[in-house]
């Protein structure tokens, strides 16, 4: 969904800081490679995901929703030297794909990769995080929350991806759509959380950020 003129939107990108070359070659070979390529976060959010993480500098990061990589570079991007990236994917073919392009980043030996159901992985993640970033499965997002909430730092931050879902969040809902129903429970659920203070952000699909008090 476009939220500027496209004009506007191309000045905003040109007046942006460059994704690195490694993130160029992921992007190409992603869309030569994989189904389904516009699930990337692409060059503009990536730069945004690399600002919030520097900004934060967090020790440990978790990441549910790992795609090929391109988002858990950028939020490496901030890491702390002695720190951690955990990252969760349910599809086992892209593993490889992902380590790939890891290992040939500085952040490699940082980067764990876990294949399966986050929420089952979660609850056995044996460390407190400073920085999760949530972009998966729509209808598993509040159960993803209630997951995380008690394992973040205070002051952490919890960045959520596709809050807006192309603007179907505004619209009316068809009864079968269980991911716009469950996004709208879910932006309902952050604002009201008095455990957290969230803005969202419409960037492309909307993110929104929230900070654990």
């Amino acid at each position: 969904m476009q939220f500027l003129p496209e004009n506007l939107d191309n000045y905003v990108i040109d007046h942006t800081q460059k994704e690195p070359e490694l993130l160029q070659k992921l992007t190409r070979e992603t869309y030569q490679k994989i189904l389904q390529p516009r699930m990337l976060s692409g060059p503009y959010q990536g730069r945004v995901l690399s600002m919030l993480s520097k900004l934060i500098h967090p020790k440990n990061i978790l990441e549910i929703g790992t795609y090929t990589g391109y988002s858990a570079l950028c939020l490496a991007e901030g890491m702390q030297k002695d720190g951690k990236l955990c990252t969760i994917d349910i599809n086992e073919e892209l593993v490889d794909f992902q380590r790939k392009y890891f290992d040939l980043s500085p952040y490699g030996k940082q980067i764990y990769q876990y294949t399966g159901d986050a929420t089952k992985i979660i609850p056995d993640l044996d460390m407190r995080f400073d920085l999760v970033f949530i972009d998966a499965d729509k209808p598993n997002y509040p159960t993803y929350f209630e997951l995380i909430i008690n394992k973040m730092n205070a002051g952490g931050v919890i960045l959520s991806d596709n809050v807006l879902w192309s603007g179907k969040v505004i619209e009316k809902i068809d009864e079968e759509d269980t991911s716009t129903r469950a996004l709208l429970e879910y932006n309902k659920l952050l604002v009201e959380d008095a455990r957290i203070e969230t803005v969202l952000l419409p960037i492309r699909d909307g993110l929104t950020i929230s900070r654990v008090r």
